[in-house]
């Protein structure tokens, strides 16, 4: 295992939505015998209401502050010395403070999905308000790529098995 990961018992998967952090997520933690997280899911839960609400009601600069904040939490565990495998929203790396914060405590890996793939993965999902927009989705997914590509580890997805990231994941120079 890498000193950094020793330090900072934290794996952080990056990528745009739909390219299935929280699915490989969950996998990845059950193999590793960690905790895992997901960012979004802490937000609705300590805010009480959805993202979209969150999206419609406060607003994208108001939702990238809780983002952050809700991060900085797990980092927190992470730092104890708590494993954990932390899925992040897909703009959650793209923010310069949150990627700061995951480059200092943990390992980032970038979950690289076709958009073709993941046009078809949140297409009817009313529950994305950055998917509801086609053309916008399309080009958001490219504009985010570079912030991806800062990440420290990149895995293609080319299946819909969550295993096959999993077993790349786990054969990376990390462990």
């Amino acid at each position: 295992m890498i000193t950094k990961l020793k330090r900072t018992p934290g794996l952080y998967l990056v990528g745009f939505m739909g390219c299935g952090k929280s699915t490989i997520g969950r996998h990845l933690a059950a193999r590793l015998g960690w905790s895992f997280a997901d960012i979004d899911d802490d937000i609705e839960a300590r805010q009480q209401i959805s993202i979209s609400e969150i999206f419609e009601s406060l607003g994208e600069p108001v939702f990238r502050e809780i983002e952050t904040e809700a991060l900085h939490a797990r980092v927190q565990q992470i730092g104890r010395g708590v494993p954990f495998v932390i899925a992040l929203g897909g703009g959650a790396f793209a923010q310069d403070r949150n990627y700061e914060l995951i480059r200092d405590n943990g390992v980032s890996i970038w979950l690289d999905c076709p958009f073709e793939l993941i046009r078809q993965r949140v297409a009817q999902a009313t529950h994305r308000p950055l998917a509801r927009d086609a053309e916008r989705c399309e080009a958001l997914y490219h504009a985010r790529r570079a912030s991806y590509a800062r990440a420290d580890f990149r895995i293609e997805i080319t299946s819909e098995d969550p295993g096959v990231a999993v077993d790349a994941i786990l054969a990376l120079p990390v462990f």
